[in-house]
This record gives C-alpha cells, structure tokens and sequence, in this order.
C-alpha cells in the first residue's frame, strides 16, 4: 500500500483482515516521523532514495540536535498512549517495534551524547557527497548540480556544527576527524574532474563551490586543531550507562555479563577450531606459518583484488539459487568500489551501502579499502581466503542480499530499526551457513572463517572491556593483534572505531550466536516441516528486526512470519 504526497510516496502496511480501530493512527504517527527525520536529516534522505532534499545538508547546530530530541519525546508519548487493544496483531508488533527505536534514539542522543563530544560534520558532509557522486540514480549532470549546492552548503554547516561542542572534546576523536578533513579534499578533486562534459556556466559553479569548501575544510581543521588545547581522553561509557544501553538493544535478557562471557567462550572455540584446520592444512608447521602462508596468497594488485572480490560475489549468488538456500531477487544490484579516501581510517578492510529504498532501481554499494595510511602490507589483508568470507558477509547472502530484501517490506518503522545483532549477525551467520552448504569450504577458506569470527570475538570483549572503562586503546590494540594477527593499522582503526560506537561492534558474533540459536529452535519446533529456505526467507522478508522480534513473529505465524 502506498500513500501519496507531495514530497515522496511513502510506503505502509497493507490493512489487516482483522484491521484493528488505532491502525491508521499508528500508521500516521510512524509517517509523520519519517518525514521529520527526512526533512531534518537530507542526508538520510539521499541514502533512504528521496531526492528531495539532495541540496541540503541541513541544520548542523545545537539547537537542532536539542529539537529532534524533543520531538522524539512527544512521538514516544503519543505512540505509548495508542491502547494495544486497539491494535491488530501486526500493528501491535509495528507499536513495539516503534517504542522500541525511538527509545533506542532517546537514549543515544540524551544520555550516550556522542554527537556533544566527537565533531562529526565531515562524516556527514562526505557521505551526502559520497551517495550522490558513487549512486547512479539519475544523470551524472543533475547529481553534479546536487552534488554544487551540498558544497555550496559547507561553510555554514561547518560553522554551525561548533556549536555543539559546549563540552570538552575527545581527543583521539578529534583526530579522526582532523584526518578527514585531510583526506576530504581528494575527493572533491574526483568530482570535479567527473564535470568536464558539463556546460561551462555549470563547471565554474562547481569548481568555485569546491574551492569554497575547501577553504572551510581547513578553517574547521583548524578549528579541530585548537580544539585538542582543552579535549577530553574521557570518552567510555561506563558500566550503569552501558549496561542501559544493553538493556535498550533487547538482546532476549542478555547483560554485558553474559555477552562477555558468550565472547570469552567463542574466542576460546574459534582458536580451538583455527589451530585444528591449521593442522589439517600442513601438520608438520605451526599456525602462524599456515597462516602466513594463507595472507601471502592474495592478488597482486588492488585492482585485480577488486575483480576476485567480484567473481566470489557472482559464485556465491549462483549456490544459492543452485541449492535453493534462499530466495534471490531477479532485479537487485550490486556494485564493488575502492573506499573513498575519507573513510579509508575508519574502514580499514570492507563495508556496505545498502539499496536505497525509494529510488526507481536501487543498488547497492559494496566498498572496499586498499590500505590504511600507506601501509606496505596492506594486500595480505586481501588475500584470496578472506576475500571469499568477506564477499559472503557484504554481498551473497550477507548484507546485500539481506538489505535488498528488507528494504521491500512496506513498514518504515521496520525501514528505520536499528538491529545490527541481526544485520552484521546475519553476515556471520552466513558466512557459516555456506560453508555447511558447500561453498568454498575448503580448509584454508575454514581457516580464514574462524579467524574472522576470532576477530568478532575479540570485538565482543573490547567492546564492553573498552566502554566499562577496564581497557585503554593501546591495551585493545594490542589485545586484537595478539588474538587476529592483523596489521597493527587496520588493527589500530578497528579499535579507534570501537570507541564511539558502543554496543555496535559487539552485534557480529552475538547475532550468529542468537541466529543460530533461533535456527536451532525453529527446528525443533517445526520438526520435519522446518525448511531452510523457508527459515531464511521469513528472516530476510521481516526486515532487519531485533533478534527477539524476529522470533516473536516466527512463533506468531508458524513459521512463515508475520503478514506485512
């Protein structure tokens, strides 16, 4: 069901046959939501696929942060006093889902308070530039106009995010952000070379707009600079805020406790299983020589690194159709792109752009990174076993496949969950499930399998280590390179992302472990009717949910998920 308006055609639930009185009231709520973050939020708006507001970088003050929390207070208000016996079924599951994101908001902007204390305007500025230069969702002319009037925007966003920083700021974060401002002006240099076949009146434009920008980008480095004078080294949570935290991401009961030890445990299995498949590899070495051996096997340039990650993303899609794993759409797309440079210190191997919901032929964006900094090493982290795992998790059936899926359920409460237990779970998840199903499961490729998920453990205990204050940075740097063997850089910008992400990092491996925990459940239950096909596809067509969302509407539909 869509419903039309001026600005975008927005999408809802169908109406349920047993339709309860408060539905369309729900409904509306959740619209005039979206919309408001939409409108002040054009960043979002670009990635979501609605083009309305491509020329805009929006508010970047104080004040705007302080008025969206307020109007998240007054949404919740109004949700919370919708009487569930109102609902139907499925619009008591949409409330839920509501109350439980907007919560999730309330707490990161009021309490975590993030955005006070790490200037983040160049993430923003370069992403809003990023999904307009790398999308091809109209002619490379109207996007480079978009793409003027967001540089056009610079200078006085940039100002305006000052304003936030009424508190001391982070130093280590204020350096990544320094290192942005460093690195942003390449890419401006790439968009300006993409205009030469634009009209000459259109070429003047962007090319003052970029020198403008660029001068404001230094003018804000400068800025950051000064402001290292009176920064913080104070940027953990600490454990009642964290655990608050934990409790909001509704992990089925689970604690920072209990997560930790679900860390310890699976570092201690995946160790246990990498040093077995080392062994089975070549028993007359030990395994830091095998796998050695694994990382020195890898492309010999970039280039070509790209074009391996691309033909593991087409034979991975065609096991899945083969061995009928899971439903793949006709019409998705995905394409592989070098990371920006701006992003490249804070995604040190691989990350994923999901399709865009509104636009006409969404696709999505697979990046990749050649190196952090110029280090000389940097392709052993692309060596031809982790670029099978990684194209699992990113691609085929992991994120793309997953997201490309999800975005087609027509509730945006669902649109606009924040559940990475079930996203980045599900990436893991697949990585083992296709292995169990054939696909590259050779033991070089288990091996680099188990170190991922070592890796993964490792980000469970550093995430809540780090955040309850019982770690430093170079204590966790050290802590990953020990138990993953990575590159002291890449290792280095994991952990640096660690930082300001709390809760986020931990979501990998804890979302395999409910996944398959949850797949072990709906066995038993369902006995010899249980499908792995019908499994996956219910999982994927339910949106990126919470885990414990997910099994509520398993158990509600015998199997097959609730209707949308």
């Amino acid at each position: 069901m869509t419903i039309p308006s001026p600005e975008v055609t927005l999408t809802r639930p169908e109406p349920a046959t047993d339709a309860g009185a408060l539905d369309g009231r729900l409904y509306d709520l959740v619209e005039e939501r979206f919309r408001r973050i939409v409108r002040d939020n054009p960043v979002t708006a670009t990635y979501l696929g609605i083009h309305t507001e491509d020329e805009r970088l929006g508010d970047g003050t104080r004040d705007a942060v302080l008025g969206e929390l307020e109007a998240e207070r007054r949404h919740l208000a109004a949700v919370e006093a919708l009487d569930a016996g109102g609902l139907s079924p499925g619009g008591r599951v949409e409330r839920d889902l509501e109350v439980h994101n907007v919560r999730r908001a309330i707490f990161d902007t009021e309490v975590v308070r993030t955005w006070e204390r790490r200037s983040t305007a160049l993430d923003t500025v370069g992403d809003g530039l990023f999904l307009l230069f790398a999308r091809d969702f109209a002619p490379l002319p109207e996007r480079l106009a978009s793409i003027a009037a967001r540089l056009e925007a610079i200078p006085a966003f940039l100002a305006e995010h000052r304003s936030r920083a009424v508190v001391p700021q982070v130093r280590l974060w204020q350096q990544l952000e320094m290192e942005s401002a460093q690195d942003l002006p390449s890419f401006l240099d790439e968009i300006t070379a993409a205009a030469t076949d634009l009209p000459e009146a259109d070429q003047r434009r962007l090319e003052r707009a970029s020198s403008e920008a660029r001068e404001a980008i230094a003018a804000y480095g400068a800025w950051l600079t000064d402001s290292l004078a009176t920064a913080t080294d104070d940027w953990m949570l600490g454990r009642e805020r964290y655990d608050e935290l934990v409790a909001l991401r509704a992990f089925d009961g689970l604690d920072s406790d209990a997560i930790l030890e679900i860390g310890w445990q699976q570092l201690d299995e995946n160790r246990a299983a990498r040093a077995a498949t080392a062994r089975e590899i070549d028993p007359g070495v030990d395994e830091a020589t095998v796998i050695d051996r694994i990382k020195s096997d890898h492309p010999a340039t970039f280039e070509e690194a790209l074009e391996a990650y691309r033909d593991v993303m087409v034979r991975a899609r065609a096991h899945l159709v083969q061995r009928d794993i899971v439903t793949v759409p006709d019409d998705e797309r995905l394409e592989v792109v070098s990371t920006p440079g701006y992003l490249r210190n804070i995604i040190p191997f691989a990350a994923y752009f999901e399709p865009p919901k509104f636009d006409r032929d969404p696709s999505g964006i697979y990046i990749v990174t050649p190196a952090v900094g110029d280090n000389p090493n940097a392709m052993r982290e692309h060596n031809r076993s982790s670029i099978s795992n990684t194209s699992i998790h990113e691609a085929y059936p992991g994120h793309h496949l997953q997201l490309s899926v999800s975005s087609r359920h027509p509730s945006l409460t669902r649109l606009l969950a924040e559940a990475p237990e079930f996203v980045e779970g599900w990436g893991m998840y697949s990585e083992q499930m296709m292995r169990e199903q054939g696909f590259d499961d050779a033991p070089n490729f288990r091996l680099n399998m188990y170190t991922d998920a070592i890796w993964r453990a490792v980000r469970i205990i550093l995430d809540i280590r780090m955040h309850r204050g019982e770690m430093s940075v170079e204590e966790s740097i050290r802590f990953m390179v020990a138990h993953t063997s990575f590159e002291e850089a890449n290792a280095r910008a994991e952990v640096h992302r660690y930082t300001y992400t709390p809760t986020y990092q931990l979501s990998y491996l804890l979302g395999k472990v409910l996944l398959l925990e949850l797949r072990a459940d709906e066995q038993r239950r369902l006995g010899d009717r249980f499908s792995l096909r019908e499994f996956h596809d219910s999982l994927l067509r339910n949106g990126s949910l919470p885990v414990s969302f997910h099994r509520r509407l398993l158990t509600s539909a015998d199997g097959r998920g609730a209707p949308g």
